[in-house]
């Protein structure tokens, strides 16, 4: 009888490794494309470049927080620019599985990025740029909608002057709430 168990034991291990490894192989992260193949203008990259700036440089920031109409202000060092910026980061559009999900119009230095379908958070983009460089960023987010919840998001960046977080959250048992962060950025 011991034999039995321990066989069945063995089997069930073999049998839950395997299951585990199909499924792990499964659950892995969308792989971004690489840099020389982008069908969308490269955020993230562009954020990452922006944040190595803005940690080297170390400049005080006056920040904003406002919760529902009540604000309060502090000037600070940012010590972590990659934590500070990361909503904006996260709105890249360039996963395979996106490659087809957004319209693009280029017209006078002014990208405007839509998202072709509700389901998709990042709704609209706007990056207006001056012989290749960047002078704003615009990242419009949305939730779709569901009976629990509602939030949207308006992400407005300037480099070196301001970077603004406004969202408004709808929570169907607690009400709304509006935040907005604001960094102005020193001279």
């Amino acid at each position: 009888m011991y034999w039995y168990k321990t066989k069945l034991k063995g089997a069930a291990v073999l049998f839950g490794g395997i299951v585990l490894i199909a499924c792990w192989s499964e659950c892995k992260p969308d792989v971004k494309e690489s840099g020389a193949s982008l069908k969308y203008f490269d955020i993230n990259g562009y954020f990452a470049k922006d944040i190595a700036r803005l940690n080297k440089l170390n400049k005080p920031v006056l920040k904003t927080v406002t919760h529902n109409a009540v604000s309060e202000s502090k000037t600070v060092h940012i010590s972590d620019w990659e934590l500070e910026l990361s909503l904006f980061k996260e709105a890249d559009i360039n996963r395979p599985a996106w490659k087809d999900s957004y319209t693009m119009l280029d017209e006078d230095g002014l990208i405007v990025y839509r998202a072709k379908y509700p389901e998709l958070k990042m709704r609209q983009m706007l990056i207006k740029q001056d012989k290749g460089k960047v002078k704003w960023i615009l990242i419009y987010n949305k939730t779709p909608k569901n009976i629990l919840y509602q939030t949207a998001e308006k992400l407005s960046y300037f480099p070196d002057s301001l970077y603004i977080i406004d969202k408004m959250q709808k929570v169907r048992l607690l009400g709304s709430n509006f935040y907005e962060i604001k960094g102005a950025i020193a001279k």
